[in-house]
């Protein structure tokens, strides 16, 4: 049995993948063959990129755009998101997050002092809810909104690209696919991951999951942030009533699922839903880091037998 690796820069961060097979060079044409794919796929997807296919679908004038199959399952997951987390995880706040200083692509040192957040609020969804305007037509192969709606899908294609890579790798004796932080492992095997959560402030690991089968993701404030035009502190989560970056009393939520697509819409929902709200949306178990540091574990509220999660 022999184990491939591949870590590469993707989707503004570091993607990895692991995959064992038979031989060596099984298992190294498929850690391949997965990073092709997610390259391909950070260059559909950018934001940043006006040449990118999500670029010109955001700028096309017709209400109804020609898609590519990529491109229809990353507005079915925005949709999907959308709904499980009742408007919390909204993907068309784009006019907002460049509004917030995070237009262009850019470095994030996490160094150097950061002005006092709000006082922590729960979120709540925007009352327009244009999330709800997405739509895809499989048959037609195209999405619809209406022109001007543009979508980030963010975190969103970070999961569910893990899982089209899992997938793809299911029947190899074991994998871990790692988007930035969205992981989804597996494999006939069964093998058992353990799988660290980190402390956002730098201290050591706070908690350990096992992982046979499925999927664990992370959503925090601490590592992109910035301080706006305005001197104030700001990060990529928005809260979607006001538009503005979300100061929940959460400051990092990590989700265990079935899948990557669902484990990184309940790490975001949970964070969004604040410290009393975080429980009921980590129905899997997971984890949630308050903005004094607490650690707070949750086990999982249903029978995981099956889907081989373990907190």
């Amino acid at each position: 049995m022999s184990e491939a690796v591949e870590s590469f820069p993707c989707f503004g961060g570091r993607c990895a993948v692991r995959v064992s097979g038979e031989s060596e060079s099984e298992a190294a044409a498929a850690a391949d063959e997965a990073k092709r794919v997610l390259l391909l796929s950070h260059l559909t997807l950018s934001r940043f990129d006006p040449e990118s296919e999500l670029c010109r679908l955001n700028a096309d004038p017709r209400r109804e755009v020609p898609a590519s199959p990529l491109m229809r399952r990353v507005v079915a997951a925005v949709l999907n998101a959308g709904l499980r987390s009742g408007g919390l995880v909204d993907a068309t706040l784009v006019d907002e997050i460049e509004a917030a200083g995070y237009a262009d692509s850019r470095d994030f040192d996490g160094e150097g002092e950061r002005p006092a957040p709000p006082p922590p609020h729960a979120a709540a969804p925007n009352r327009r809810s244009r999330w709800c305007e997405l739509a895809v037509d499989e048959r037609a192969g195209t999405v619809s909104r209406p022109p001007g709606l543009r979508i980030d899908p963010g975190g969103i294609a970070k999961g569910l690209m893990a899982d089209e890579i899992g997938e793809a790798l299911a029947g190899f004796p074991t994998y871990a696919v790692d988007c930035c932080g969205d992981l989804r492992v597996g494999g006939v095997d069964a093998r058992t991951r353990t799988i660290l959560v980190d402390d956002p402030r730098g201290g050591p690991p706070l908690h350990q999951l096992q992982i046979a089968e499925g999927a664990a993701a992370t959503s925090g404030i601490t590592k992109r942030s910035w301080v706006d035009g305005e001197g104030r502190a700001a990060h990529q989560i928005l809260n979607p009533a006001t538009g503005r970056p979300a100061y929940t009393g959460v400051i990092q939520a990590t989700a265990m699922a079935p899948s990557g697509l669902l484990a990184e819409t309940l790490a975001k929902t949970a964070l969004l839903s604040g410290p009393d709200g975080a429980e009921s949306h980590l129905p899997f178990g997971g984890v949630i880091v308050t903005e004094d540091g607490e650690a707070r574990v949750f086990e999982s509220l249903s029978p995981l037998a099956a889907s081989g999660l373990v907190a």
